[in-house]
């Protein structure tokens, strides 16, 4: 997957004219990349363009302008991104209550390990996961997860976990935005 080059980002200023009309294009791109799984998991799939905007956005709240800054958050981002044949995305867990989430958070801990994207030919492939988002007693309500199909784009999105089992299809404008991304 194509990583974000230094010279495609805008000064934050410049950002900051444009951002309400950016905002309106990468709703448009996640739209077809966001799949929903059972009432708490929200998988995002990402890509070149996602990330460009997840730095933008770092780099306009964060007002930054130190070059050294800049390719911090170039270097972090595109490492969420996959190689050739991987597909990456943020697993968002979605709990509004704050006792409950806390409580979630910690008896989900083996929650990565149980993700996958479903291949057509039935194959599960696993999340690969950053395991510095898995402490000893909780997780993250973020996780980056990265699913190493081989460049087959995935038919459905699933969790084998015993306490949020699931798994859901998906659409035809979504494995079209996944084909995408493989070929980027």
């Amino acid at each position: 997957m194509r990583k974000v080059q230094r010279s495609e980002l805008l000064d934050y200023q410049t950002y900051s004219e444009q951002r309400a009309q950016v905002q309106e294009k990468m709703f448009e791109v996640k739209r077809p990349r966001r799949v929903h799984l059972g009432e708490h998991l929200t998988f995002l799939f990402e890509n070149h363009d996602t990330m460009w905007y997840q730095i933008q956005e770092m780099m306009r709240a964060e007002q930054l302008v130190k070059e050294e800054a800049i390719a911090h958050e170039l270097e972090t981002y595109n490492g969420l991104l996959g190689g050739d044949g991987v597909l990456s995305c943020s697993l968002l867990i979605e709990i509004d209550d704050r006792a409950v989430r806390a409580e979630k958070l910690r008896s989900w801990l083996p929650l990565p390990r149980h993700v996958y994207v479903e291949l057509p030919d039935g194959k599960k492939v696993y999340a690969e996961y950053d395991r510095g988002q898995v402490g000893e007693d909780r997780l993250s309500a973020v996780q980056y997860l990265r699913f190493d199909t081989g460049g087959v784009v995935p038919v459905a999105v699933g969790c084998d976990f015993e306490l949020v089992r699931g798994r859901v299809e998906l659409t035809a404008e979504q494995r079209r935005a996944l084909q995408e991304d493989l070929e980027s």
